[in-house]
């Protein structure tokens, strides 16, 4: 039983290092998309954006996306940060599990 311990502690140590691996992927991919958003959308693509407006508005595309559309996406990838973690951390409980079951 004294060798179980270290290997279960090892094998739980590769699967914390493989959850927070896959947490950094997904907040490098939302900030990424954050930064298309805002400095993207917002800044560099602004003077091509703004030929399209809004309908019923009459604000420029790029107008609208560095004010408005920025902190929408910005909210919207909260949103789906907080799914793609649960849907993390679940995984990651159950594999957790999994290895006090068999060991």
């Amino acid at each position: 039983m004294a060798t179980s311990t270290p290997v279960h502690g090892s094998r739980a140590a590769v699967a914390l290092r493989r959850y927070w691996r896959a947490n950094i992927r997904i907040m490098a991919v939302l900030l990424g998309l954050w930064a298309l958003a805002g400095l993207g959308a917002g800044i560099l693509f602004a003077d091509k954006l703004n030929a399209y407006y809004i309908s019923g508005t009459g604000f420029p595309l790029g107008f609208w996306f560095a004010h408005q559309g920025s902190i929408i996406v910005f909210v919207l990838l909260i949103l789906a940060y907080c799914l793609y973690m649960n849907r993390l951390d679940k995984r990651h409980r159950r594999e957790l599990e999994n290895m006090d079951q068999e060991g």
